[in-house]
């Protein structure tokens, strides 16, 4: 597959960085492997360019691959330079942001560049959930390249790059032109492999808000932005977007702002990032009423990465069940407990509003107070219980039913007589589960009063080496 790169290495990275401020490390690096006749080659900075600079005044660490040399393909020096701006972020506490455009492995350094290669994954693994990692992919990024993406927190890729482990064509029963399985589409649709996506340019910019909007390290304090949006404004109509849930989250965050994240991934589940009151906090909400098993891992996941940055979570939940196929249940079990998992263990502060309806399984690991949420608040006539009301009559008086005079009137008083018992917002809050039962329109003000009381939260955690779930 060719390139289709415009920019080039340098190109890129005076794009990305604050004018000026890029300092190069290592641009007098060559490969220094003499088989298949490669040092009579000319190897400038052994095709990846380093260094470090700015990004709204914030110190990041990038390396840039030169597709010119050798494709850009990665062996003992390329790699040795990677590896050195990891070490150098890792020490600063700055975030690393790889822009890729390569060939895969350097075919005549052989084991050397294998050996290389692996350290950058160590790398990697040593730096996440330390550094926020991101990477942008330009052109190719194939076979143990894509490795590199998938240890990034975020992936960019742009609209004519290709990312694959096995290029299309060597696919049992696929070629190139019947599923594209490198392209833009299938990632971002398919695979949790991208974040975002756009032109060179946009992803460019694009990355320059990210940096801008989480921390430079798991020891930073909250990204902070300084903001004129009332932090008292009432959302009015608010809950008339709860079918078109980012327009709900932009309504109740800083000037309207959202950065979501895998957008055209698993859209039964919306991940992202807002500011309240100037503050940096993740956003995971439900797109609709049925869970799915790539939603959950969505979701799951930027919880992760939430807790590992110290960036607290707010829920929106309106769930009242799963999809139903053999497919979902396949793995539906193994990720809602990671989900549930991810939730309990995180010790960021935890809010949880109740927009719709929240039923059984759904409403448990969707950030509940027995999962451990901080608090958890109800729009008014919401309904919080085991199942539909009228389907659970319907079980529970199944018998009477058939012996009623009129079937439909009974099952319409028991119904009427079940939600008000078990299913409505105000027994739930009764019980403790539910702290308070607010407005939609005071959504904004309830979670910026419950974020600043719980700036100091400090959480216990039982000593142990890891989880396994």
């Amino acid at each position: 597959m060719s390139t289709t790169s415009s920019l080039s290495a340098s190109e890129r990275i005076m794009d990305l960085l604050d004018d000026n401020s890029f300092v190069e490390i290592g641009g007098l690096v060559e490969a220094r492997n003499t088989d298949f006749n490669l040092s009579k080659k000319e190897t400038p900075a052994d095709g990846v360019v380093t260094g470090y600079g700015l990004i709204n005044d914030k110190l990041v660490y990038v390396y840039s691959q030169n597709v010119s040399v050798l494709g850009g393909a990665i062996g003992e020096m390329h790699a040795k330079k990677i590896v050195r701006i990891y070490d150098m972020a890792l020490k600063m506490g700055a975030p690393v942001i790889g822009l890729i455009d390569c060939a895969g492995l350097r075919l005549e350094e052989a084991t050397d560049a294998l050996n290389a290669f692996a350290k950058i994954y160590r790398r990697q693994a040593l730096a996440s959930g330390v550094i926020p990692q991101i990477c942008a992919v330009f052109g190719n990024c194939g076979g143990g390249a894509s490795v590199m993406t998938s240890l990034c927190d975020f992936t960019y890729m742009t609209n004519d790059a290709h990312l694959f482990v096995n290029s299309p064509n060597v696919l049992d029963g696929n070629n190139i032109s019947k599923n594209d399985t490198s392209s833009l589409e299938f990632q971002k649709s398919k695979t949790m492999n991208v974040d975002f996506e756009g032109t060179e340019e946009e992803v460019l910019q694009n990355i320059r808000e990210l940096v801008d909007i989480i921390p430079a390290n798991n020891e930073d304090d909250l990204s902070y932005e300084e903001t004129n949006d009332d932090p008292n404004r009432v959302c009015e109509g608010i809950d008339g977007n709860i079918d078109d849930i980012q327009e709900l989250i932009k309504e109740l965050s800083d000037d309207n702002v959202f950065v979501e994240t895998k957008k055209e991934y698993a859209l039964s589940a919306v991940t992202g990032f807002i500011r309240l009151n100037g503050h940096t906090v993740g956003v995971i909400a439900n797109n609709s009423d049925l869970l799915s098993n790539e939603g959950v891992q969505k979701m799951e996941e930027f919880v992760r990465f939430l807790d590992a940055f110290s960036i607290p979570v707010v829920t929106l939940v309106n769930a009242t069940g799963f999809e139903t196929t053999i497919e979902e249940e396949m793995a539906l079990s193994k990720n809602l407990a990671k989900l549930a998992y991810a939730l309990s263990i995180a010790t960021i502060p935890k809010i949880s509003v109740i927009l719709n309806n929240a039923f059984g399984t759904p409403y448990m690991v969707m950030n509940s107070k027995g999962l451990g949420a901080d608090m958890v608040f109800a729009w008014e006539n919401t309904t919080i219980g085991m199942m539909d009301s009228e389907a659970a009559v319907k079980i529970i008086y199944s018998k009477d039913i058939d012996k009623a005079t009129d079937a439909n009137v009974f099952i319409a008083e028991k119904t009427k007589e079940y939600r008000e018992l078990e299913s409505s917002a105000n027994q739930a809050a009764k019980r403790g589960y539910v702290d308070s039962i607010i407005s939609p329109e005071d959504t904004r003000k309830y979670l910026i009063g419950t974020l600043e009381m719980l700036y100091t939260k400090r959480d216990f955690i039982y000593d142990k080496k890891h989880g396994t779930v």
